[in-house]
Parts: structure tokens; C-alpha cells; sequence
């Protein structure tokens, strides 16, 4: 039951108590993990990067394995859109700080439970230190600069690394343990562009996805702990939910990769991911302008249908940003020419999205083909910010 040449990440305690032997009774019977696996499983500590799709499974799941202690990093608080799959916070919990939240079900689930919430963000500041005081990370992270910046700070301290990815209806989780195996650089040598790939908002994500993944994701994490089983070291594991479908694709060390010695490279990607997507030269319009401005500024709304069926601002046009990036300026001329105020309009747009991020892509887009004299800016902060001040 041993897993591929792979020790126990962890020292097991001297003894459970009563109460916990007949709490874990249904793991002290199986093979490879008994009481011996247990008390290893009570004296570790994990750091679970996110709290939000993935980090929910992945937190419930290893409080109730019986995790002694669970750090839990995420700067965001909890929104209704989370609930669908962000399934470890409640409707009472919006608003709330996600790493407040979660600290609160993952006491109701184990009171002994050793919870430490940060309310922030990984960064390079505090990556190192944080590495290398748990035994185990858990990467749940949404954007590429995290997943890199884990990687990297998991290489220079010798840290294992659980990782772990969702879009739309599919998932992959791996394994990486610096010198044991090839890490995220050996899979995916270069850090993708922050807007490479949309977001849960734009893209959208299966919920229950998020169940299969992140417990995966938990279970590696058990298996090193414990030192059991064949972790996905070298395999990246492969799930498509439509097809329910699972492949393994292994990977090896590429000899030729320079070795990680900083966080310098990583440091500017998460410094591009922190300033919300907009890009340079990009103009930002303030909501609290909107009121006084309202007639001389033309609204364009680049959000899908649907959003628009739950909240729009008054008077705003209606041009997805799928038409935007498909025909650029020509998208958006039939809806101006057809606005009984265009000719006072047309050359001041403010284009606005739910937070920025996809608004700043679209005045990217459409400064290069926009008409001579058109100004063009992004509402700041989007409909979420508009609404906030109303």
C-alpha cells in the first residue's frame, strides 16, 4: 500500500483519544491508513489556496478526515453567483469574507479543529513562509499568476504541491513533489497571459464539477500524508464530465528547464492579475460620474443575456463582448446609428461588464477600429460598483 518510493509527509501523533477513534472508526479499519494513518492525519497541517469552488471540497473534506490543522488564504468575499458551486458557504454568508465563512462550517463540522483564515492574498511576500510552515498546499487557486506562484514557492521549499483546475464541464488535478517528480514548469513551461482563457463569470462552470475535483484533490492530499497509494506525481489526471470520461496523461521532468531560484518572474504576473484586467492605456469611467453625465455618455452593457435578465443600469445598449471580439467597431455601429440619441452620443461610450475585467477587453478591442474622435472608456468597477452606490 505504499506509494511509489514515497515516505510519510508526516509524524503521527502519540495517540488519539477516545472520542476520535470512534470519530475516524471507519478509517483505523483500512488497510494502509488504521490508527497509524490517523494520528499521521491528525498531526498534519494544510494550506488550501482558495476557498471558493475547489477549496470547498477540498476544506470539508479534510476537516472531516481529520486534519489537525487547516490554513485557508482567499482575499474575496462571498457572492449569491458562489452558491451554485461554492457549496461550504450559506445564502447568510454573503458578503462575508469567504476565509471567515469557511472557518465557521469547518468548526460547526469538527469544533477541535485547528482553523487559521487570512483574508488576503498569495504573494510573493508571504508564499515562502507559507510553504514552508505546512506540510502539504492545496492549490484551488482561479488565475494562472497564483498557480505559478505556487509552484515555484512549493519548488524552493521543497513543499508537495496538490493541484488542481476547473472550466466549464472539465477538470485536471496533479501532483508535484520537488525532487520526486516533474513540477507545473515541466507540464506548462510558460506562465499564459492573464486573459488567455475566460473566467467562471464569463466562461461559466458546471457546479458538481467542482465535487469531483476537489475531492480528488483532498484525496492526494490524504494519500501523502499517510504515505499510501500511487499519487498523481507525474500524471495529469483528466476528467470530462459531459463525456463522463477520465484520462491520465503522464509527464516527466524536462532536463532542459532552468531550475526555480526566485520569484521574480512569477512577482510580475501576480502584480498584472492584481490590477483587475485593465489593460495599459485603457480609460476608466467612475460610477459615481454616471448620474450628472447620463446624457452625454452612450452605456454599452458587454455582459450576456442572462445577466441582463437579473440586473441592468437604465438606458444602457446591449452588444455582448462574443460580438465585440467577432466584429470589433462594426458591432456596435448598427445599435449607435439606431439610437434616437446617437448623434449626441456616439463619440463618448463608457462600456461596462459586471466587474471591468471583460469592459477593458472590449475598449482594448475596439480602439483600433473605432472612428477618429470616439472616446472610449471602461465603467470602473462595472454594474457591481454602479449598483453599490444606488
Amino acid at each position: 500500500m505504499t506509494g511509489v518510493g514515497l515516505t510519510p509527509l508526516v509524524e503521527p501523533v502519540e495517540a488519539l483519544s477516545r472520542e476520535e477513534i470512534e470519530r475516524y472508526a471507519r478509517h483505523l479499519s483500512l488497510p494502509g491508513i488504521g490508527l497509524e494513518g490517523q494520528r499521521r492525519l491528525r498531526a498534519a497541517s494544510v494550506l488550501v489556496i482558495g476557498a471558493g469552488g475547489l477549496g470547498s471540497p477540498v476544506l470539508s473534506y479534510l476537516a472531516a478526515a481529520g486534519i489537525g490543522s487547516l490554513t485557508v488564504i482567499d482575499d474575496d468575499v462571498v457572492e449569491s453567483s458562489n452558491l451554485q458551486r461554492q457549496i461550504i458557504h450559506r445564502d447568510a454568508d454573503v458578503a462575508r469574507p469567504k476565509v471567515d465563512s469557511a472557518a465557521a462550517a469547518l468548526h460547526r463540522l469538527d469544533p477541535t479543529l485547528h482553523v487559521r483564515p487570512i483574508a488576503g492574498r498569495l504573494t510573493p511576500d508571504n508564499a515562502l513562509e507559507l510553504f514552508a510552515s505546512h506540510d502539504v498546499v492545496i492549490d484551488g487557486a482561479d488565475n494562472f499568476a497564483t498557480r505559478y506562484l505556487s509552484n515555484d514557492a512549493a519548488e524552493l521549499t521543497g513543499t508537495t504541491l496538490v493541484w488542481g483546475t476547473i472550466f466549464r464541464f472539465a477538470g485536471q488535478v496533479s501532483t508535484f513533489v520537488p525532487g520526486h517528480g516533474p513540477m507545473l514548469r515541466d507540464l506548462f513551461p510558460d506562465i499564459p497571459e492573464a486573459d488567455s482563457v475566460p473566467n467562471c463569470a464569463e466562461g461559466g462552470v458546471f457546479g458538481v464539477l467542482c465535487g469531483t475535483v476537489g475531492s480528488a484533490m483532498a484525496t492526494e492530499a490524504i494519500k501523502l500524508i499517510c504515505g499510501i497509494g500511487e499519487p498523481f506525481i507525474g500524471r495529469l489526471l483528466r476528467y470530462d464530465a459531459l463525456a463522463g470520461e477520465y484520462s491520465t496523461l503522464r509527464f516527466s521532468s524536462d532536463p532542459d528547464r532552468p531550475a526555480v531560484t526566485d520569484l521574480a518572474e512569477v512577482a510580475a504576473a501576480c502584480a498584472a492579475t492584481a490590477s483587475s484586467g485593465v489593460g495599459s492605456g485603457v480609460e476608466e469611467f467612475e460610477p459615481t460620474e454616471l448620474a450628472d453625465s447620463r446624457e452625454q455618455v452612450m452605456l454599452v452593457d458587454v455582459r450576456e443575456d442572462w445577466e441582463r435578465e437579473s440586473s441592468s443600469i437604465p438606458g444602457s445598449v446591449h452588444v455582448p463582448l462574443a460580438l465585440i471580439r467577432d466584429r470589433g467597431w462594426n458591432a456596435l455601429s448598427g445599435v449607435i446609428d439606431g439610437e434616437a440619441h446617437a448623434a449626441d452620443t456616439v463619440n463618448d461610450l463608457v462600456i461596462h461588464c459586471k466587474s471591468g475585467a471583460r469592459s477593458a477587453e472590449a475598449v482594448g478591442i475596439l480602439a483600433g477600429t473605432a472612428p477618429a474622435g470616439v472616446r472610449l472608456r471602461s465603467l470602473a468597477g462595472g454594474i457591481d460598483a454602479w449598483a453599490a452606490q444606488q
